[in-house]
C-alpha cells in the first residue's frame, strides 16, 4: 500500500469506496451525486475507482480534489456481463478496485452503479459470506407510514431464488438491519405473499411461514404472518421478505409508480393558469409530498450476509440518487453496522440452523 493509501486509511469510518464507472449515466453523474454527498458531510472523504485521466478533470472541475482519491482502474464491468466472465477478467475493473478497498481496510463501504451480479460476485469472492450464509440477500428502504419513515424489503434481486430456509436467513438478516439501521428494537416482520390466508402460496413459503413463527423469540422479532403487496408501504410491518426475483419486480414498479404520480401531478398542476396559481400556494405541502414519494430519496440497497458492508445503487440513478447512495453508506459506517451486523448475522445464522433442524426432526 502507498503512503497516501496509508493516509487515507487513517480514519477509515470516514471513507467511502466509490466505483465511478458502470453506471447507466456514466462517471460525470456519479462524481456530481460525490460532489452534492461531500457538500453535505464535512469530515467525509472518498476513494473514487476508474481511469484516473477521465475522473482527474471531473473532480478538480467540482473542486473536490482534496477530499477524493483516485485509484486509478482502467476497465470497466459492463452491464451486460455476465457474473462468471467477471469473476475471470473482472482485476483490473473499477468494480473490483472499490470492493478491495474494502477488503484492505482503506474504507468502510463500498458503493457501484454498476451490474448487480457481477458485483454482488466480486463482493462474495473477496469480503466471502458470513458464516452459516447461504444466499446473501440486497436490502432496501421502502418509503412507509412507519414512524422512521421506511420499511425494509428482501432481496431486493440478489438472487431470483429463494428455499424456505433461505427466507428464514433473509428474516433474520432483515431484523438485525432494521435494529442496527432504523433502531427498531423489535422489528415487525412480514412474508410476502399472494394473500395473507395460510393456505396460499406456494410450498416453500408455507414451510418459511412455520419456520420464521418459530424462530420469532430467539429472533427478537415479532412475525405477523403473510403480507401482500399493499402492505409495502404500510405501518402493519417493519421487515418484508421474499425472494429476489419477486422483490426486485416489486421495487421497480415502486419506482415507476412513483415517478408516474408525480409527473402526472407536475402535469395536472401546470395545465392551467388557475392550477398555476393553486400549485403557487401549495408549493410547500407539494415538495413535501414529492420528497415522500421520490424513490431516489432511499436510493442504494445493502449487501447482506457479507463480511463487510457493499451498497448496490441503482444503475439509472442520477446525482441525487447517487449522493442518497452515499450518505446511506456513510450513516452505515459511522454506526459501524459492519460489525453490529457481522455479529448478529453469525448468531442468526446459528439461529436459522437451529430452526431448520427442529422443524426437520418435528415433521420426521
Amino acid at each position: 500500500m502507498t503512503q497516501a493509501k496509508t493516509d487515507i486509511a487513517a480514519n477509515t469510518a470516514h471513507i467511502i469506496s466509490v466505483d465511478a464507472m458502470g453506471g447507466d449515466k456514466g462517471p460525470a453523474t456519479v462524481v456530481a451525486g460525490l460532489s452534492m454527498f461531500l457538500a453535505s458531510q464535512p469530515k467525509a472523504r472518498a476513494i473514487l475507482h476508474g481511469p484516473r485521466a477521465e475522473l482527474a478533470p471531473m473532480i478538480a472541475k467540482r473542486n473536490i480534489s482534496d477530499r477524493v482519491e483516485i485509484w486509478d482502474a482502467p476497465e470497466v464491468v459492463e452491464m451486460t456481463d455476465k457474473p462468471s466472465y467477471v469473476l475471470r477478467n473482472g482485476k483490473k475493473t473499477s468494480m473490483w478496485s472499490a470492493v478491495e478497498a474494502v477488503r484492505d481496510g482503506s474504507a468502510a463501504v463500498a458503493v457501484s452503479c454498476g451490474n448487480t451480479g457481477g458485483l454482488m460476485a466480486i463482493s462474495m469472492l473477496r469480503l466471502r459470506k458470513a458464516e452459516g450464509v447461504n444466499r446473501p440477500a440486497i436490502a432496501c428502504l421502502w418509503p412507509s407510514r412507519n414512524p422512521a419513515g421506511f420499511n425494509v424489503m428482501l432481496d431486493a434481486g440478489a438472487d431470483i431464488r429463494a428455499d424456505q430456509d433461505d427466507l428464514l436467513t433473509y428474516a433474520l438478516m432483515g431484523a438485525s438491519y432494521a435494529r442496527n439501521g432504523l433502531d427498531i428494537k423489535r422489528p415487525r416482520i412480514g412474508l410476502l405473499n399472494v394473500g395473507t390466508e395460510e393456505h396460499k402460496g406456494r410450498a416453500e413459503l408455507k414451510v418459511a411461514h412455520e419456520l420464521i413463527a418459530q424462530a420469532a423469540d430467539k429472533g427478537e422479532y415479532e412475525y405477523i404472518g403473510f403480507v401482500e403487496g399493499g402492505d409495502l408501504p404500510s405501518a402493519r410491518v417493519d421487515v418484508i421478505v421474499t425472494d429476489g426475483f419477486t422483490g426486485n419486480v416489486a421495487l421497480k414498479t415502486g419506482e415507476g409508480t412513483a415517478n408516474l404520480i408525480s409527473g402526472l401531478l407536475r402535469e395536472s398542476l401546470m395545465k392551467t393558469p388557475f392550477s398555476m396559481l393553486g400549485a403557487l400556494f401549495a408549493r410547500g405541502s407539494l415538495n413535501r409530498f414529492r420528497k415522500r414519494i421520490d424513490p431516489r430519496r432511499v436510493n442504494g440497497g445493502v449487501f447482506l450476509g457479507l463480511n463487510q458492508t457493499v451498497i448496490k445503487s441503482h444503475g439509472g440513478a442520477d446525482a441525487t440518487g447517487v449522493a442518497a447512495a452515499l450518505n446511506l453508506a456513510y450513516r452505515l459506517a459511522q454506526s459501524g453496522f459492519s460489525d453490529k451486523l457481522a455479529a448478529r448475522v453469525a448468531s442468526a445464522a446459528a439461529l436459522a440452523q437451529d430452526t431448520i433442524q427442529i422443524g426437520s426432526n418435528t415433521d420426521g
